[in-house]
């Protein structure tokens, strides 16, 4: 069915609640596994249903806030959520104290007990207020950056439709546009400030209610992790500093004697990576997503029928426009078997990025659809984002249908910014590790921690004041984890990581590194991350040696790759 064909309506809630309680008090009262085992399919075809209608009022309200039914629809559901989180942990609680549990974990697998064990420690009725304003107010967040019409150059544009501008290859052109759309947070700095600061606080009182010292024990549980700990990251964090910082700074050295700028670099010219120009995607957005038809028919049959049925049922909402909301994300509408990927195509190479980055995780999510338990056909985060990163990698043959004439340059700086990366996003981490056991923070010593972090991972960016909004620390309110995700980006680091794995295999034998793709995601979410990997025959990026490997090989292909003629 076509997307725009799928009806929506408001479930019955009290209707809802009641027979969630009913098919609890059923699996209790199950005399054998056959009749607890038809309770729990009955259960999740229900739970289908309910995550279908959230589903979609959250995507068509995303992809247009103006929209005042979704609009109100989406307040309902941030309302409703945590309600339906009471019904849904007293099923949980069931089906860990069944007399069947053997049984359920020899037909489905134990990994739903584990995550089930985990999911009763994120949630008591007594913190459904705090959830319930949590919601509401990271949606806040969205809508107002969704809001934001930013006049530049004759112009009005969103955010997501400021980035081409941002990359301009004019000196004078860049450095306005990162400095105008600066500003525009500046403006809404006093808003953006409160918003955060309500959200720590709202998390910190949730932590404590539940026995926690703080947020960050709940916010792990909440991220689903049941094989590594903050310890682990903390190594992680470490390494990155040890071996990926020193190669980033390299590249960025490099960079700067390419563009004949200082080394500290602006925040703007690290933005371009050569002085004719970053990598632009060629043809229109209709070229980009026929282009990835093609890469999808050539990979694999699986990945070709996958990719034309998402075309030929409307599900991708790609361009950029006013008042939808920003960046970029993949989802599942379960009633329907289908993901849905939401973009914001605005003529850079995140374009590309999207069809092959949202299409990995969309890919996953489609060859896993018909796992049972549904909850297990995704991995936790950092194992989706594994499927996502990887993709863009596997992509490399098909570049030149992508960018034409840029293809070299693309594919220096796709290898490049993927290092670059992940220093980024091992700050964002650190920085809401620190604010999360500081929650008395005010919003300007946040802004300090943000800018000490950045000398540590990203040393290479000029602190001057030169574009107030970033030189100052402040540029950590644009990313949208922070707000609306609380430690989820470390995933992307660790991710990343193992795509790097899979980069340096393609280059030595792209049909063997597809097919340990392959066994990694035909998987769905049935093991635990460092599982997973171990069953595909991939290395932990929690392995010091996994992070050091992927510097030294990818460094030298960086040094060694020839920019002859690209200016």
């Amino acid at each position: 069915m076509k997307f725009s064909q799928m009806p929506y309506s408001r479930p019955d809630m009290d209707a809802a609640k009641k027979h969630m309680a009913a098919l609890t008090e059923r699996l209790k009262a199950s005399a054998s596994y056959e009749e607890a085992r038809a309770v729990f399919l009955e259960s999740e075809e229900f739970s289908k249903h309910i995550s279908t209608a959230g589903t979609l009022a959250s995507i068509r309200h995303s992809i247009d806030t103006k929209d005042a039914f979704y609009d109100e629809e989406q307040k309902y559901w941030n309302s409703v959520g945590p309600e339906l989180q009471e019904y849904a942990q007293a099923w949980t609680a069931a089906m860990l104290a069944s007399p069947f549990r053997k049984e359920f974990a020899e037909e489905f697998g134990d990994l739903m007990f584990i995550n089930a064990e985990i999911e009763l420690k994120t949630f008591s009725p007594e913190i459904i207020p705090q959830l319930q304003k949590e919601a509401q107010t990271a949606d806040d967040y969205e809508n107002l950056l969704a809001s934001a019409q930013i006049p530049f150059r004759g112009g009005v544009y969103t955010i997501a439709q400021m980035a081409p501008f941002k990359l301009d290859a004019d000196d004078d052109t860049r450095l306005e546009a990162w400095r105008t759309e600066g500003q525009w947070y500046k403006d809404n700095q006093a808003k953006l400030d409160e918003l955060y600061d309500t959200l720590v606080k709202l998390r910190d009182e949730m932590g404590r209610k539940l026995g926690y010292d703080g947020y960050t024990t709940l916010g792990y549980y909440r991220m689903g992790r049941n094989c590594y700990t903050k310890e682990d990251v903390e190594r992680f964090r470490e390494a990155v500093v040890k071996y990926l910082v020193p190669l980033a700074v390299k590249v960025y050295r490099d960079q700067a004697a390419r563009l004949g700028v200082p080394y500290p670099m602006s925040f703007a010219d690290a933005a371009l990576m050569f002085r004719s120009g970053n990598a632009k995607p060629q043809g229109t957005a209709d070229d980009i997503l026929a282009h990835g038809r093609r890469f999808y028919n050539e990979l694999s049959p699986e990945t070709g029928e996958f990719f034309s049925m998402m075309l030929d049922n409307e599900l991708m909402d790609v361009l950029a426009k006013e008042g939808k909301a920003g960046g970029g994300y993949c989802t599942s509408i379960e009633d329907y078997g289908v993901p849905f990927i939401f973009a914001n195509f605005n003529g850079t190479r995140d374009d590309v990025e999207t069809v092959t980055h949202e299409a990995g995780h969309a890919f996953a999510g489609w060859l896993n659809r018909d796992r049972i338990p549904a909850s297990t056909g995704w991995p936790t985060m950092e194992g989706c984002e594994v499927h996502s990163m990887s993709m863009e990698f596997f992509a490399w043959p098909w570049a030149e249908g992508f960018f034409g004439p840029d293809t070299r340059k693309f594919l220096y700086s796709h290898l490049a910014g993927g290092l670059t990366f992940i220093p980024y996003g091992t700050m964002v981490d650190h920085f809401q590790h620190i604010v999360y056991e500081k929650p008395e923070l005010t919003p300007r010593q946040r802004h300090e921690v943000w800018k000490e972090l950045l000398g540590v991972y990203m040393p290479w960016l000029r602190l001057d004041g030169d574009i107030p909004f970033y030189s100052e620390g402040e540029g950590w309110q644009r990313q949208h984890h922070i707000y609306s995700s609380p430690f989820y980006y470390i995933d992307y680091c660790l991710a990343q990581t193992v795509a790097l794995e899979f980069w340096a295999m393609i280059q030595e034998d792209p049909k063997a590194a597809w097919k340990k793709y392959m066994a990694y995601t035909s998987q769905g979410g049935s093991r635990v991350f460092t599982e997973l990997l171990k069953n595909a025959g991939l290395d932990s990026p929690f392995d010091e040696s996994c992070l050091r490997g992927v510097c030294e090989k990818a460094g030298r292909w960086l040094q060694d790759y020839d920019l002859t003629g690209i200016e």
